[in-house]
């Protein structure tokens, strides 16, 4: 699939504020299951503005940390992956 990076023009609009990102990754995380755009919306413990939600979407996406289709998420970023406990790094 491609990146909706590629298929949205950001030109001239503003970056999410790092803490918005950190917000919406912790909330992908402890929900665990697919959900709906407009129902991590409403699960999220701070109003975000729904372009810098889609924004902040399509970068997680285009990480690889979730899969994005049909106006739905679903958090699959595994952090503590054998490469870094064998290498002695730590996740925090």
């Amino acid at each position: 699939m491609q990146s909706l990076l590629t298929k949205r023009s950001y030109a001239g609009q503003r970056s999410p504020n790092l803490d918005t990102v950190l917000m919406v990754e912790e909330t992908l995380m402890n929900i665990g299951e697919v959900i709906t755009v407009a129902e991590l919306k409403r699960r999220l413990p701070k109003q975000v503005m729904h372009q810098t939600l889609i924004k902040i979407l399509d970068y997680l996406f285009y990480s690889g940390k979730i899969v994005f289709h049909d106006d739905k998420v679903l958090w699959t970023f595994n952090p503590k992956s054998k490469l870094k406990r064998q290498r002695g790094l730590m996740v925090r």
